[in-house]
């Protein structure tokens, strides 16, 4: 059923686990209907033969296309919500799904600061927002961005000392390269990384502060695959760096930002409670990827795509066919609100509409898989944990290749029923 029925019922969910100044707000519709979340089976890890329809993230050759100069691709299909799922030796979980804010023009980044304000990028307005829990959204600057298709301002990360220095990282698009600067809300950007090869697709995008207090940057290869196993190129990796972008001395390769490489399209980056990291990645033609990230490993773009890379490549933990997901932003969730999830990693999907929850073991393999958001609300662009340990959710609908409804693009709460 689709979001906004205010007559829809809360669904249980079973699982496998007993500023500176700002400028004027501009109008948003705050949605207080709480709706019915569907949940289908998971499918597991390993996907079926996928469609030819076009990816997320085009550029590759066999049935796919080419982007157009402006990054406007074909219109993709909603797919059906599938019935309740149910996993054995688990009770229900009692989940509902809100609308917290409207009207925003296809999100990229969302992260909270201290004081529970939202900061959310908008890619393609260059606009960096702030919202509130009451769904107030308001305008605080413009980024010097200057990117096409899937390039833009897009993503977002705070400083682990954000309370005394009030820096937020930004990674944006320009007429030269894709950069990482920070900058105090308000103020005007300084680069700390740039060179990170540019163009209208494969731009990566997503940045993340680790638990050793390095700024992660994932990268995409710019559609040139031969960037992915260039160590001498920006494109196709993971980076390392210190908050001043300079490179830690205990990276893998001496005087390199680059982490790890072999990859095509890094979206989501996200720690487990052990300090295992974990990425999500396009797939070109036939596999969508998660992959647990080695210091130094070789995730094997553009030599192998999915599984089968070993002994020289470092296999994925979980594969989609490409109409299955296009994944995008990812969480891991840690003191959640939901204690039956803890440590399951949550991951957005683009062209597959559904958000994906992945259970977790002790090595960080996936053991169970489900399916929330089925063709209900679009394309979904992020997952981030809230400070109430729910999880907010930015849909992407309003980015060239959605369907948008008259309030998109949307941020959704997803979290436990209120009784």
């Amino acid at each position: 059923m689709p979001l906004g029925n205010p007559n829809s019922a809360v669904q249980p969910v079973t699982d496998s686990k007993a500023v500176t100044g700002r400028l004027p707000a501009f109008s948003v519709a705050v949605l207080l209907a709480v709706v019915a979340l569907s949940v289908g089976c998971g499918g597991g890890s390993s996907a079926e033969q996928g469609s030819s329809d076009e990816p997320e993230d085009p550029g590759g050759s066999g049935s796919q296309t080419e982007p157009t100069q402006n990054g406007t691709p074909p219109a993709e299909d909603t797919g059906t919500p599938e019935p309740e799922s149910t996993t054995a030796n688990a009770g229900p979980v009692q989940v509902e799904t809100s609308v917290v804010a409207t009207g925003l023009e296809a999100p990229w980044g969302l992260v909270f600061t201290p004081d529970g304000e939202a900061l959310v990028t908008e890619r393609d307005s260059s606009r960096l927002l702030s919202v509130d829990s009451s769904g107030n959204v308001e305008e605080i600057q413009r980024l010097p961005e200057n990117g096409t298709g899937e390039g833009g301002l897009l993503g977002l990360a705070l400083s682990p000392n954000y309370e005394s220095d009030g820096n937020v990282y930004v990674y944006y698009t320009t007429d030269e390269d894709n950069r990482v600067a920070r900058m105090r809300e308000g103020e005007a950007p300084e680069p700390v990384l740039t060179g990170i090869p540019v163009l209208t697709y494969h731009n990566g995008g997503r940045i993340a502060f680790g638990p050793d207090g390095y700024l992660y940057v994932g990268t995409g290869d710019a559609g040139v695959t031969s960037n992915s196993q260039d160590l001498n190129s920006l494109g196709g990796k993971i980076l390392r760096i210190t908050p001043d972008g300079n490179v830690p001395s205990d990276n893998p390769f001496s005087g390199s930002p680059v982490y790890s490489y072999g990859h095509r399209n890094v979206q989501g980056l996200a720690w487990d409670a052990n300090g295992r990291l974990y990425a999500s990645e396009f797939g070109q033609n036939r596999y969508d990827e998660v992959n647990i990230i080695e210091p130094g490993g070789n995730y094997g773009w553009p030599e192998v795509e999915g599984e089968g890379g070993g002994p020289y490549y470092i296999d994925p933990i979980s594969t989609w066919t490409t109409d299955e997901a296009s994944p995008s932003g990812v969480e891991i969730l840690k003191g959640g609100a939901i204690p039956q999830w803890e440590g399951d990693f949550f991951m957005a999907a683009l062209r597959g509409q559904r958000l994906y929850r992945l259970d977790l073991d002790e090595s960080g393999a996936v053991v169970a898989q489900e399916e929330f958001l089925r063709g209900e609300a679009g394309r979904l662009r992020h997952v981030t944990q809230a400070p109430d340990g729910s999880l907010w959710i930015l849909t992407s609908n309003r980015d060239g290749r959605g369907n948008p409804v008259p309030e998109d693009d949307r941020i959704l709460r997803l979290g436990p029923a209120v009784s």
